[in-house]
């Protein structure tokens, strides 16, 4: 394997975080894999970040917002993924606070309406239960998922 200067990884880093957000701890993943020992690794994080390339309150609110109007997450879901990122609680936590209740609740609902209608059982109730557990799959708070598909069933003919 081919050995990278520091100067060389600090520029290959750069190039990395450039497209996107990237976190602290995806970058020292990549510098790992590129055989950067770990004092280089910590003075090249320690550039990155005074130089506003890696922000990790910028990174949580962009991680964020892509996972929910993207990948139609909840916030536990999003918080144990930002948790496994390493990011601090504060920048977690403020990232989370940032959401807009009403959009988090319409996509909620958009995901609960869409798996109740792929769903075809016998029973309400075991239809109810499979949406349930797929929303809490989602990250979805199990109180706003029961108060959703209550004002659905409330909402419905039978």
């Amino acid at each position: 394997m081919k050995t990278i200067t520091e100067s060389e990884a600090l520029n290959k880093a750069a190039a990395y975080c450039t497209p996107c957000e990237r976190c602290t701890h995806e970058v020292v993943a990549k510098l790992k894999a590129w055989g950067v020992t770990e004092e280089a690794q910590q003075r090249i994080i320690e550039r990155l970040k005074s130089e506003n390339f890696i922000n990790e309150e910028r990174y949580s609110k962009a991680f964020v917002n892509d996972k929910l109007r993207f990948n139609q997450w909840g916030r536990i879901k999003i918080q144990a993924a930002l948790r496994e990122k390493q990011i601090d609680r504060e920048n977690i936590n403020n990232a989370i606070a940032a959401i807009d209740d009403d959009t988090y609740i319409a996509i909620m609902k958009k995901v609960i309406a869409l798996k109740h209608k792929e769903l075809k059982y016998k029973s309400d109730r075991e239809t109810t239960q499979k949406v349930l557990r797929f929303a809490a799959s989602r990250g979805f708070e199990p109180h706003l998922i029961i108060k959703s598909l209550n004002s659905e069933c409330d909402e419905m003919d039978f």
